[in-house]
């Protein structure tokens, strides 16, 4: 017969009248009832994540609905461990204030209801999770989950902290540049403010935090190049996809500058609609979504300019996405030209 141990777990019962879930309590993987007698447990089938004690006289089953075990495989820091999720036995990054305070390997533990939980089997557009998560820095782990904590007091729950490892590497590579004093300059930081700027703004956040613990100071490119990680944590769209956006609508705003032979005033109202419109266009063009009123006839006769350099810059903008944009998007983006051609 086992010692009851100290730490206790909730239970419920798997089947009414069945078995008495009170008086029960766990201990790692051991399951004791009110006599100290140790109980045969199992993975839940029907509930992954879930122990399932059997009772041995009783017919049903007791589902704990306690806190997941997990036990240590490496020690990142105070504040970042590697541990395999003991049901699962897959391998989770847990970052969370000190998470990794005296945790030795192969240590169990229940995960803080603080922390945050990053899975390791997945694929990122820098390699394995697994990998990124052994070879970066744990602080760079760290400073990446809080700016992703940030970007969900801005978008909620829609944010796919899956680009964790990606995003913590890209930063340590950030840090690793101005350290070797290796500037780089990004020609679409003004773009990306205007196209992403509640991305941008979240990631504005990182100034402050590599000043404070690292004493590192950024500029806006390196800014500019973490907002289009956490816009692409916000759907499918991969960073570099977010960068071609950028690249396409900047391509479509230089042609407009040319052929109206005017700089356009890149703070101005007008210009953030235009951006916004280009950028909405071009996710059209590749959806094959279209809109519904053609204003073509009308804005044709009353900005013929405009139109015309809507026009090619439509027609420019087909050849680049090989696709062949609706007719109706002329209308629509002579309409934006002109508005910001009368400023």
């Amino acid at each position: 017969m086992k010692s009851a141990p100290n730490a206790r777990a909730r239970f419920s019962c798997g089947k009414e009248n069945n078995c008495l879930s009170e008086g029960l309590y766990t201990k790692e993987r051991f399951c004791y009832d009110k006599e100290n007698q140790q109980l045969q447990t199992k993975m839940s089938t029907e509930n992954p994540g879930q122990t399932v004690v059997e009772c041995g006289k009783a017919a049903g089953y007791i589902k704990m609905v306690g806190k997941k075990m997990y036990r240590v495989s490496k020690v990142l820091n105070n504040n970042g461990i590697i541990a395999i999720n003991m049901e699962e036995n897959q391998e989770y990054v847990l970052l969370g204030k000190g998470v990794g305070f005296g945790k030795k390997v192969s240590q169990r533990f229940e995960a803080p209801a603080d922390c945050t939980i990053y899975r390791l089997a997945q694929e990122t557009e820098r390699g394995s999770a697994k990998e990124l998560a052994k070879s970066v820095a744990p602080e760079f782990l760290e400073i990446a989950d809080e700016i992703l904590r940030e970007a969900e007091k801005t978008f909620g729950d829609t944010i796919d902290r899956r680009i964790l490892f990606p995003l913590a590497d890209h930063i340590s590579f950030a840090v690793g540049r101005i350290r070797n004093h290796e500037q780089i300059s990004n020609p679409l930081t003004d773009d990306i403010k205007v196209l992403f700027y509640s991305e941008f703004k979240v990631a504005e956040r990182l100034k402050k935090i590599l000043k404070e613990r690292m004493d590192i100071e950024i500029d806006e490119h390196e800014v500019g190049y973490v907002a289009l990680h956490i816009h692409s944590a916000l759907g499918d769209e991969k960073v570099s996809v977010a960068m071609q956006t950028a690249r396409t609508v900047r391509e479509c705003i230089a042609m407009i500058e040319m052929a109206t032979g005017r700089k356009i005033d890149v703070i101005s109202l007008s210009y953030n609609r235009m951006m916004n419109h280009i950028k909405y266009m071009v996710a059209r063009v590749s959806t094959g979504e279209t809109l519904k009123l053609d204003m073509n006839e009308y804005i044709e006769e009353k900005y013929p300019e405009s139109y015309r350099i809507a026009e090619d810059v439509c027609e420019s903008l087909g050849k680049s996405l090989g696709k062949k944009l609706d007719p109706i998007e002329i209308g629509y983006l002579a309409m934006h030209i002109e508005r910001t051609v009368e400023q």
